[in-house]
């Protein structure tokens, strides 16, 4: 009901804008697509498809066939674009087999390929979606790319550039063509570069320059600029049907490194990862982190005994501290990021950080421990956000994310991220469904949510 009520809203009041605004019934372009339209439609398309809303599927998937414009001139996001559009595009393709999906998938997955182009083979964070001629008199920057303006020294941002393999694969798969496996193994698993370059106490900081192969600044997170390059590391390998056994070491280490230097307990006794600036550890986590439970219980499950074991129980504990940041606020929603100091436990200590913008990871984590572990809990806590969210979030015309967690008559942001669709809702939905909804035996969720089947990949470059 919450999905049906999210995209009949979508569909009366934004249909071909990117996002829906529910208090002002309109819609939302936004600028991290380039030009591209329908980010809500393409991210739900496979929700829709799983919880058998076969009319409303039906709705988007006559948008993509008849609407969805891929001839665009602008500059995008190549790790949203990537994530969102092409991961959306395959996953649904993958469910139904309509040839419409694919063909739209490998003609967007050309247009990114031209990020690659740096000494390196890591690419740019941005790209121009524009024909990639760049003699046309129309596009003169139509097919460069370039760094985030605000990324330090022109850098890469780890996040970005590790999250690009799944598609990656799955596109070489579909079009016969290697040139996505190989541009996204240089990028990701980092061959020439990440082994290479010294990790300082084995972490890998969140910005590398595209041009030397060197880091640019030493921060370590977790969350926002450094999560899915690790969740797509244990992935890589999943999807591989436990083949790619580079992937995996190279997640193992970096886990070690993590547990041995950001893991840390409060004096409550909450478990969290800290940040590690330069030697230095800021005692906060993002609400992005939060996957790091449902990660570190997929990763544990081939460990030995004693590792296996030490992993499930790190990956409860984190789950559960992303649980308390949602118990102690008044909305019983979590805040952007909560800290570890000056007495206090999970909580945001700064205004700037107490909203809730419709996010998945923690209930992504929910899911993941829910399917590992069948504790009763994980359930119950995932209903507790199910009535959070019609309590808080529900407005006239869709939902909303909140300025503030902690007042119980909260001010609405005005709008309904695509992600709530793609992620969020799936999630729930998939932690009240059977296991054999999308069994994690045979399907990797990329890192937008979109479920991408195994042992699918004979490419590996």
């Amino acid at each position: 009901q919450m999905m049906k009520f999210a995209w009949d809203n979508y569909k009366q009041y934004a249909l071909g804008k990117n996002e829906l605004r529910p208090l002002t019934k309109n819609g939302h372009i936004g600028n991290m697509f380039g030009g591209l339209r329908g980010a809500t439609v393409i991210d739900a398309l496979d929700t829709l498809y799983i919880m058998e809303l076969e009319e409303e599927f039906q709705e988007a998937k006559k948008w993509v066939e008849k609407s969805f414009d891929l001839n665009v001139n602008g500059e995008a996001s190549l790790f949203e674009v990537n994530i969102r559009y092409i991961g959306g595009l395959l996953a649904t393709y993958y469910l139904t087999g309509e040839e419409v999906f694919k063909s739209k998938a490998l003609e967007l997955g050309e247009k990114l390929l031209p990020a690659f182009n740096t000494p390196t083979g890591i690419p740019r964070g941005v790209i121009n979606l524009g024909r990639q001629d760049t003699r046309s008199f129309f596009s003169p920057c139509s097919g460069m790319s370039w760094s985030w303006g605000w990324a330090s020294a022109g850098s890469s941002i780890l996040a970005e550039f590790g999250t690009l393999h799944l598609e990656f694969l799955h596109l070489s798969e579909l079009s016969g063509n290697p040139v996505f496996a190989e541009k996204a193994s240089t990028s990701h698993l980092g061959l020439q570069v990440l082994n290479r370059v010294e990790k300082p106490q084995g972490l890998y900081p969140n910005f590398l320059s595209p041009v030397t192969g060197n880091w640019v600044q030493h921060h370590v997170s977790i969350g926002g600029l450094g999560d899915s390059f690790y969740e797509y590391l244990i992935k890589s390998w999943l999807m591989s049907d436990k083949k790619d056994l580079e992937a995996k070491k190279m997640y193992d280490d970096a886990l070690e490194a993590i547990e041995k230097h950001l893991v840390k307990k409060s004096a409550g006794g909450l478990t969290y990862i800290a940040e590690w600036r330069g030697g230095v550890l800021d005692h906060k986590m993002g609400h992005l982190a939060c996957f790091s439970g449902g990660m570190i219980a997929l990763g544990a499950e081939d460990a030995g005994e004693e590792r296996r074991q030490r992993h499930m129980d790190l990956a409860a504990e984190i789950t559960n501290t992303c649980h308390e940041s949602y118990a102690r606020s008044d909305t019983k929603l979590g805040p952007e990021a909560f800290r570890f100091d000056a007495g206090s436990e999970a909580m945001a200590t700064r205004l700037s950080e107490r909203y809730y913008i419709l996010r998945p990871e923690v209930v992504e984590s929910y899911m993941y421990l829910w399917r590992l572990t069948h504790d009763p809990k994980y359930r119950q806590w995932g209903w507790e956000v199910v009535k959070a969210l019609e309590k808080h979030c529900r407005v006239e015309a869709g939902f909303s994310g909140i300025r503030d967690v902690y007042t119980t008559t909260p001010t609405h942001d005005n709008m309904q991220q695509s992600f709530f669709l793609a992620e969020t809702l799936k999630y729930l939905y998939l932690l009240f469904c059977e296991d054999d909804v999308l069994s994690l035996d045979d399907w990797v969720f990329n890192t937008e949510a979109h479920p991408l089947p195994v042992n699918h990949t004979n490419f590996k470059a």
